[in-house]
């Protein structure tokens, strides 16, 4: 029987072009809706972030008025003909309480712009994990682990960045102004020359950016990509090594890793190129205030004291202009990282309760399609008008070729998705007509790849159920066979798992999600190929413990093992998103349909065991 078929798994984006089309929508250099959404997380916050600018201001006022007391106690008590110790008395005292002042002012800038910025980033750190955690499921099906990784660190970073240097911003464009009008006040016509190599530096500035900012993307751009192949490489290890990938995937990261880093110092090149221009520039202005200042001094068109000032502002007039230049480039990159993220939290919601959504206390765990069509691609749907009823305690049998939409009828059974067309009922309700946190409650499942949380065995089992006693779980656990090698593990229940339970068998794993999933103690079980990943004697063991364990609750089973779905009341073949047909398991052995074809293809597994296995 041959057939075309849809994929009825979502279909996944293609990396490559993925990337290079999201990344094209970066690269302002100032973006009103970042900033205007990054100062909502600052609001909370403001009474520190208002007090930390006046420090800078007090801080940079200490910076400006230093050389005019230095410029006042050299000359009205050092030069000939004016040395006055009195006068150095009180200019060293005011000197040491201007530095004082100094110290605690850049002490409680650091301070309080180092801590607003830490709540700052951990607001929003929060706020993209809770996002991540409600989104659809479409949306993660076609997402990168490695890039949603990239945009809770290193850009939620960068945010941080930016916060702290703006604050430090406000204290260098103070102080670059503030020197300026010092400059002019003290002697107009050594300002102006002095100041006149000040166009010099936009023009190269002018020149700079917008390469710059090019530089700046294509950094973060590859920077995702590379995170993106190291989190693939990680997570899917045991196929890289059973395909002896090792040396091919070590090569192509290689390449992604070396384009990074190409990246990375040509963005570096830009981010440093000002710094030896500015110091040339700093060393041009300092000669024309000793070459031409010097020659007024001798003339005694300027007093002494002025020309040293006019040294010490020139020295630090470049260090703001210095500083603005990287804060600039610490804005490229927060744009940068501001549209990413962004990008995460703008993510549609599209599975939401209604405003007048129902808690569904009680549920008698019927289940009922009506006309039901669905799919993950509008032009390509899975479901076709759909219909069905399971009672409450019947178990259903869903089976049928890969592709048939045996498994997102159990996606829209816990409402993971809505139905394009038709109603999905459970208890006799519509789900998008109760609360997705009450529905959740009545509905457990159990998938074919288990998923297990770092921490001990017993938090394990009872994740959906915290309150739940241990007596609870190993009930749950002796039930589904698994209590028996718990108990032989060094700390029993409190034995800490690794990353995803790396330190167990994948049928122990399973069992365990199983045990998880009778905790939950919900009124309708979904098993998704759950017994696919044990052996066929542990399947037996399962089968048997959960025959038990579904009396007074429903249960939706899919499983390509046909042999271990014989018990069950009923079976639905599906064929093209479609119901071929139906019965229990004699009932289609006799029709020689699409049902008696599959099974004579899949071995009873279970009929060369018997009951006792050492026999």
């Amino acid at each position: 029987m041959t057939s075309s078929r849809h994929s009825e798994k979502p279909p996944k984006a293609v990396v490559g072009s993925q990337v290079s089309h999201e990344e094209e929508m970066f690269g302002k250099a100032f973006d009103g809706i970042v900033i205007g959404r990054f100062l909502s997380y600052c609001l909370p916050y403001k009474k520190s972030l208002a007090l930390a600018v006046v420090a800078v201001l007090i801080f940079t006022i200490t910076q400006i008025s230093i050389p005019l007391i230095i410029l006042y106690i050299i000359d009205n008590a050092l030069v000939a003909g004016s040395k006055n110790r009195s006068v150095l008395d009180i200019g060293s005292v005011i000197f040491g309480l201007i530095i004082i002042i100094n110290y605690g002012a850049n002490f409680l800038q650091e301070n309080l712009v180092g801590r607003a910025a830490e709540r700052v980033l951990i607001d929003l750190r929060r706020d993209m994990f809770s996002h991540l955690q409600r989104v659809s499921l479409s949306f993660m099906d076609k997402t990168e682990v490695g890039r949603l990784m990239s945009r809770l660190q290193s850009d939620v970073n960068s945010l941080q960045e930016f916060l702290e240097t703006s604050v430090f911003a406000v204290g260098d464009l103070v102080l670059l102004i503030g020197i300026i009008i010092v400059l002019l006040m003290l002697d107009l016509n050594l300002a102006l020359l002095t100041l006149c190599i000040v166009p010099t530096l936009f023009v190269v500035r002018f020149i700079w950016l917008p390469r710059a900012r090019v530089a700046f993307i294509r950094a973060r751009e590859s920077n995702s990509i590379t995170n993106g192949a190291l989190a693939e490489a990680i997570h899917g290890v045991r196929t890289v090594q059973g395909m002896v990938r090792e040396q091919t995937n070590f090569n192509l990261y290689t390449d992604r890793a070396r384009e990074n880093m190409l990246a990375h110092l040509r963005a570096a090149k830009f981010a440093q190129f000002n710094i030896p221009i500015v110091d040339t520039l700093t060393g041009t202005a300092m000669a024309i205030v000793i070459v031409f200042g010097g020659n007024e001094v001798m003339s005694s068109e300027l007093e002494l004291g002025v020309m040293v000032a006019f040294i010490f502002y020139v020295q630090r007039f470049f260090d703001p202009i210095r500083s603005l230049t990287l804060h600039y480039s610490f804005m490229q990159r927060a744009m940068v990282s501001g549209q990413r993220i962004l990008e995460v939290l703008d993510v549609p919601i599209s599975i939401k309760d209604k405003a007048n959504s129902k808690n569904m206390t009680e549920c008698d765990g019927s289940i009922e399609f009506r006309n039901v069509t669905f799919g993950y691609a509008r032009e390509q749907p899975i479901l076709h008008n759909i219909s069905f009823k399971v009672q409450p305690g019947e178990t259903i049998a869903l089976v049928g070729p890969t592709g048939s939409g045996k498994t997102s009828i159990t996606a829209l059974v816990h409402r993971f998705y809505d139905a394009w067309e038709g109603e999905v009922l459970i208890g006799g309700d519509d789900v998008r007509d109760v609360s997705q946190e009450s529905l959740g409650e009545h509905v457990s499942m159990v998938l074919q790849e288990p998923f297990l949380f770092t921490g001990s065995i017993l938090d394990n089992i009872k994740y959906r159920c915290s309150t739940a006693t241990l007596e609870k779980v190993m009930d749950a656990s002796r039930a589904v066979g698994a209590d028996e090698f718990i108990r032989e593990l060094p700390d029993g229940y409190d034995t800490i798992l690794e990353q995803r339970g790396a330190n167990l068998s994948l049928g122990q794993r399973q069992l365990i999600s199983f045990a998880r999933a009778i905790v939950a103690d919900a009124k309708i079980l979904v098993l998704d190929e759950a017994t696919a990943s044990v052996d066929s004697y542990t399947e037996m063991q399962i089968q048997t413990a959960l025959r038990k364990l579904l009396e007074g609750r429903t249960g939706l089973v899919i499983a390509h093992r046909l042999a271990t779905i014989r018990g069950c009341d009923r079976i639905i073949v599906l064929q093209d998103g479609r119901i071929f047909e139906e019965g229990n398991h004699d009932e289609l052995i006799q029709k020689n349909g699409l049902y008696a074809h599959l099974y004579s293809l899949n071995y009873a597994s279970f009929d060369d065991i018997s009951e006792n296995p050492l026999v």
